[in-house]
């Protein structure tokens, strides 16, 4: 099982919209094969952060889901969202 943590930074007059992007997209996921769980953070000390973790099966799930018509459907046009580029990582979820 991995666990994807993934840190986005709205444009300040993006950030309602970011929101509703990035739920839009964990519903697309949550109906995907593989997909276990999914958290949304909202950053107490920056506003137009918003952060997720989101845990799959596996890399390679993970990596199908990345490449499916479902996320770039949902994704289409976030670029305008965003302040800066997304930083994300995958972890092993250990137990």
């Amino acid at each position: 099982m991995i666990g994807v943590l993934t840190h986005h930074w709205a444009e300040k007059e993006q950030i309602d919209p970011a929101r509703e992007l990035l739920n839009r997209n964990g519903l697309a996921q949550s109906k995907a094969p593989g997909f276990i769980r999914r958290e949304t953070l909202y950053s107490l000390t920056d506003e137009t952060k918003i952060t997720t973790l989101v845990t799959w099966e596996s890399n390679e799930i993970y990596d199908v889901w990345r490449a499916s018509p479902e996320r770039e459907a949902v994704m289409a046009g976030a670029g305008v969202l965003w302040a800066k580029p997304t930083e994300s990582e995958r972890f092993e979820v250990a137990g």
